[in-house]
């Protein structure tokens, strides 16, 4: 490795050529650091006493060996964002100047010839920066000053027209602009091919401008190291598509996400979001890996199913509509799942019908426990092991008997909870509205209502200086009735009519011409038939939708037989607390028992199992153990002893150790003044394993 300082233009003016290599990524900085970049320049070169401003490193090595008469074009490993933008730059005051000459060097000839493109060349080996893609054809159309591509680069058009206006504003200051772009000053580092690693270089780089995203680094991973022609024919045949796929803006928003639940699936796990190169890293060097062209292509089938899903690029119009459902309830955590469902019903294991049935069973459950109020901790761990438990020869059948059997903080809500809470959800307020209006008043139609066409109505005024006739409608309880019921299912409708309805009475709002009497929404069926709106009617109403939405919101049905058969095998009886001295009528019994309420109090899915030498108890698996010593309880708590939250200091590290119980944490109890405090520590430990921990990260 060489590294010097230099000139930015003194190293565009002696260099023939740099080439941005398939493997990196796009363009992609945006008129945040095209700004910065700008201010940088004019702030320089306005000032007599800065003689420079650092823009960074350029890493690049040689793409062949070259002769000394030829020299070889060089593959640009970082810096490729900071020479596109000074490109950019360079065009957009190469136009304006015209015949002028505001600096020496700096007039438009001399910017095209010295730094843009290579006067004596044709072809490619004409432009000083051959970019990739879709960015290589708009680079070269601006450089020869023609009409931009069909398909052109929206960030490197965007950051051109930002210059452009730039450069205009400062039509009467451009030796000031010139002035800064000649102080530029960057580090130069050419590698050695044959003893420089690029990867370890490029990832070990910290340089200015937009930082890498994880996508970008595996990409990069994957493709960097291969040779030339392998390398072109990877990106070529698997990765660029996935890039179109999921389209320009998108690619750089949606596929870190997308390789975090790819890797969910594959390996079980969920990556921390800023960890997923590193989790990429380890996964493609395991043994699961059978070599680089099978990843990239299992990646690329996977990114497929993900486009169809997360981004409307499903063509079934059945199955369209209820992925579209989902991203509508925004559940993202739910794709590990549906990515494996979808990859099976590409290989024919899952049929379409079990496919839709099986994403309606997930729409249901993240809607019905959001309408019931169940915290979203835990759904990230259901879906990311929810694959590990189903029997693909009865492949539906076990995705149903699997949300039947969830435990309590993960559980399917019932028909009944699901009604019951739905009549007392505040659903105006509630984020998914427009969702479920849509839902409720379209389901079994074959002729949509465009509800997005319509506003809320609320039949009870929300006015809370409500007129005579509406507070003798309620009674002399109408405060209370308001309060309760203004926002619940059985009080909101639908309508094209705000503005007419106002605060009318009921029977206005009924009657009038385009009322209630004349909807043809379903919503507003049945109050053609009410006389009153009171505290009764609102109820029955809300009733009567609340038994719609369990056939729009369904829950999973299997014969209690069939369920019974997926039911885990109870653990044969093997120890009791007869086995432990120390707990049955030792010095310890009371202490314990004291415990023992309290830890079967935290959920009622947590059990206890006495083993040999500890006893355990489980939620998902072991969160606690309790060793029994004559004068104290050991606790073993399954957390990592770094995230353990323990002002005392009384937690001992024993990862690594060998020891009874399961866990990196080790906490002796020996009194019952010591318990409230271990329970704190224990409840942390048990809402680690429930999802409240950094996997939701």
């Amino acid at each position: 490795m060489k590294a010097n300082e230099a000139k930015l233009l003194a190293l565009l003016d002696k260099s023939p050529q740099f080439i941005i290599p398939i493997y990196q990524r796009s363009y992609s900085w945006t008129e945040k650091e095209c700004l910065q970049l700008w201010k940088d320049i004019m702030r320089t070169g306005c000032s007599d006493t800065v003689s420079a401003h650092f823009v960074g490193s350029i890493v690049y090595i040689e793409e062949g060996r070259g002769t000394i008469s030829i020299k070889s074009p060089l593959l640009v490993i970082d810096g490729q964002q900071r020479l596109t933008t000074v490109m950019l730059l360079l065009e957009a005051l190469a136009r304006s100047l015209g015949e002028r000459e505001p600096l020496d060097g700096f007039s438009a000839k001399k910017l095209r010839n010295y730094y843009l493109v290579n006067q004596n060349e044709d072809g490619e080996r004409r432009y000083k920066l051959i970019l990739s893609q879709t960015d290589k054809a708009s680079l070269m159309a601006l450089v020869d000053q023609r009409p931009k591509p069909k398909e052109y680069s929206i960030r490197v058009e965007a950051n051109f027209e930002f210059f452009k206006d730039r450069v205009a504003e400062s039509r009467d200051n451009l030796e000031a602009l010139c002035k800064g772009l000649a102080k530029l000053v960057i580090v130069d580092i050419s590698l050695n091919r044959d003893h420089d690693n690029p990867q370890l270089i490029f990832e070990s780089l910290n340089s200015t401008g937009r930082e890498l995203s994880q996508a970008d680094l595996i990409r990069n991973f994957i493709l960097m190291g291969l040779e030339p022609q392998q390398q072109t024919r990877l990106y070529e045949q698997y990765w660029r598509p996935m890039e179109v796929d999921f389209g320009q803006e998108g690619y750089s928003t949606h596929f870190d996400s997308f390789m975090r639940h790819y890797l969910t699936v594959r390996t079980g796990e969920i990556p921390n979001m800023r960890e997923v190169y590193e989790a990429f890293k380890k996964y493609a060097r395991s043994p699961k890996v059978t070599g680089v062209e099978s990843l990239v292509a299992d990646i690329r089938s996977f990114a497929g199913y993900y486009c169809a899903m997360a981004l409307g690029a499903q063509p079934d119009s059945d199955l369209k509509a209820v992925f579209h459902n989902i991203r509508e309830l925004k559940v993202d955590v739910a794709f590990p799942l549906l990515l494996e469902l979808y990859h099976d019903y590409t290989q024919q294991v899952l049929a379409k019908s079990e496919l839709l049935q099986a994403s309606r069973l997930v729409e249901s459950y993240v809607f019905r426990r959001a309408v019931c109020g169940i915290p979203t901790n835990s759904m990230n761990k259901t879906f990311a092991t929810f694959g590990r438990e189903l029997k693909k020869d009865r492949y539906l059948e076990s995705i149903q008997a699997n949300f039947l059997l969830l435990p309590s903080y993960r559980r399917f809500p019932t028909d009944d909870e699901f009604k019951r809470e739905l009549q007392l959800k505040d659903l105006y307020n509630f984020r998914s509205r427009s969702y479920w209006l849509r839902r409720l008043e379209n389901h079994g139609r074959k002729e949509w209502v465009p509800v997005a066409e319509y506003t809320i109505e609320h039949i009870m005024p929300q006015n809370k200086d409500l007129s005579a006739q509406w507070k003798a409608e309620l009674g002399p309880d109408w405060e209370r009735i308001q309060q309760t019921y203004l926002h619940t299912l059985g009080n909101l409708t639908l309508t094209g009519y705000n503005p007419e309805y106002s605060d009318r009475t009921f029977l206005d709002k009924r009657n009038m011409k385009g009322g209630f009497r004349e909807s043809p929404l379903r919503l507003n069926q049945g109050l053609c038939e009410v006389d009153h709106w009171n505290e009764e009617t609102i109820r029955q109403r809300g009733e009567r939708l609340a038994a719609q939405a369990v056939n729009v919101w369904p829950e999973p049905k299997l014969e209690a037989e069939v369920l019974e058969v997926y039911k885990p095998t109870a653990p044969a009886v093997g120890y009791t607390i007869d086995d432990h001295p120390f707990l049955a009528a030792g010095p310890m019994h009371e202490l314990f028992e004291a415990f023992r309420r309290q830890v079967l109090a935290l959920d009622p899915c947590v059990t206890e199992q006495f083993l040999k030498f500890y006893v355990a108890y489980k939620a998902e698996t072991n969160f606690v153990d309790v060793i029994p010593q004559a004068k104290r309880l050991i606790f073993s708590l399954n957390i990592k002893f770094p995230e353990i939250s323990d002002p005392k200091g009384i937690c001992k590290d024993v990862t690594g150790l060998n020891r009874w119980g399961n866990g990196d944490v080790e906490v002796g109890l020996s009194s019952m003044e010591e318990l409230p405090y271990v329970m704190g520590l224990v409840r942390q430990s048990f809402e680690r394993q429930m999802g409240n921990g950094s996997e939701s990260e």
